[in-house]
């Protein structure tokens, strides 16, 4: 069983890396790989794509490695391999990023990347610090990759953009920040966290043990 990385230069991948290992090894979920290699990309079982800044600028910086995306998007399309996007590497899912300009994403989860617009104006932009999770199971049951999460658990975000689903079933989990802003999501084989589950302490291991389990 072989986990990709995906390493596209979005940021440092070392806390993330750390996690998956030691789930994996906890876990005996096979190998954990850190790689922009379209070949090992053709070749995981499971395919992580992390994220941190700006949408338009992780959009081109994934298209500046000649075939990763092409390499990602098969896997993860044609042969329906388990992903999990993390923050940035999850808004890319959407249908449309709306940061600075209209970014075509992955269209992989139909719906747009729009600015968190709190309704108390005291609150501050970007979202940042920790949250409660406020899960909301789709009408088939709860999602393996929730299992043993609850409403109240605590995750680390740092975003001032959020997903809008096109269909509110694709969402697993909100959290409360003068509105519901989007937490995770899932649609078939792809699953997605705006928080950073590398750091969100139990409740983001217990997700990353979860996804390395999956079999979608």
């Amino acid at each position: 069983m072989l986990t990709v990385l995906v390493d596209y230069d979005s940021g440092n991948l070392h806390s993330a890396q750390k996690a998956f290992e030691r789930m994996a090894r906890e876990g005996d979920a096979g190998e954990v790989l850190v790689s922009s290699r379209p070949e090992d990309v053709a070749r995981a079982d499971r395919i992580v794509l992390p994220g941190d800044g700006a949408f338009p600028a992780c959009r081109r910086g994934l298209r500046t490695f000649d075939g990763l995306e092409e390499a990602l998007l098969d896997a993860v399309g044609a042969r329906a391999r388990p992903f999990l996007g993390i923050c940035v590497g999850m808004q890319m899912l959407a249908t449309v990023g709306r940061e600075y300009e209209d970014v075509p994403g992955f269209g992989l989860i139909p719906g747009a990347i729009e600015r968190i617009v709190p309704s108390d104006p005291t609150l501050k932009v970007p979202h940042m610090g920790w949250n409660d999770l406020v899960l909301t199971p789709p009408a088939t049951g709860p999602h393996p990759v929730m299992a043993g999460l609850s409403t109240g658990d605590h995750a680390y975000f740092v975003h001032s953009y959020q997903m809008v689903m096109d269909d509110p079933a694709d969402r697993l989990a909100h959290v409360d920040y003068g509105g519901a802003v989007t937490a995770v999501v899932a649609r078939n084989n792809v699953v997605g966290t705006q928080f950073h589950p590398e750091k969100s302490q139990a409740t983001g291991l217990r997700l990353i043990a979860n996804f390395l389990e999956w079999a979608p």
